[in-house]
Formats: C-alpha cells, structure tokens, sequence
C-alpha cells in the first residue's frame, strides 16, 4: 500500500468536541500528524484535562510541542528521532507508534499494554502494509 499526500502538509488548528465535533479521542495522533505539518498547528483539548501527556514523549522523539493549559502548540515539519518513550493511555499508545513510524532510527515504546486495550495486534496489521515495527518481549 502506497498512500501519499496531493502536496506537502500543511498546519492546523482543530478543537476537540462533543459529537460531531473533532474527536477527542483523535487529539492525540493528530498532534503526531501535526509534527510533520508545515507551520504552525493548534490543538485545542476542551473535553479532557491531562490529556497531553504523549506531547512531552513526542518532544523527547524532536518534536516542537509547547503546552500551555489544554493548548498543544506544534511547530512543523520536524524530523522525528527514535527514542525510548512511554505511553500514558490507549491514544497516547497509538499516537506514539505514529510517531516512532516517521521517526529515524528505533523507538521503543514502554507500557504498551495501553495499546493492546484498543489495537489488537497492531503490529501485525501495521507490518503488513509495510512498517518495519516488532513487539519486544
């Protein structure tokens, strides 16, 4: 599977909602996308507090995200290195593995039984479109 962009990627600002708002259960893995935007994107949190805890294990990965109460500032395109992080909860898991895919060289993912609550077999369904990603017992 080959799936490309109509051009480069560009910055934005979403809001998360009750439905049929921006999901805030996408919040997460968006801010991952965002990390390879070009500008400047603005996720806004307003359902959940503490829901940005995947932000501070993106930055240790490269990314430019500044959190300032429940707004997620991220400055793009960055180039994302592997680094060991952890995850936090089942979107953090995901948004993690998003990032690790982009990122250059290996990043190992701690607590990863947060994914297995939501995904299973992720790394299965994700090597066989291509990613190079292995569970490490």
């Amino acid at each position: 599977m080959r799936v490309r962009a109509a051009g480069k990627l560009k910055a934005a600002d979403v809001t998360t909602e009750e439905y049929p708002g921006f999901a805030t259960d996408m919040q997460a893995q968006f801010m991952a996308l965002a990390t390879q935007a070009r500008g400047v994107s603005h996720v806004r949190e307003t359902i959940f507090e503490n829901r940005y805890l995947h932000a501070s294990e993106m930055s240790r990965m490269g990314a430019n995200i500044v959190v300032d109460g429940n707004l997620a500032i991220i400055t793009g395109p960055t180039p994302l290195s592997g680094a060991p992080v952890t995850a936090s909860d089942l979107r953090a898991s995901a948004s993690l593995v998003l990032a690790g895919l982009v990122a250059n060289n290996t990043t190992w993912i701690d607590r990863v039984y947060h994914i297995d609550r939501g995904y299973e077999h992720i790394e299965e369904k994700l090597r066989g479109i291509g990613a190079r990603i292995e569970r490490v017992i």
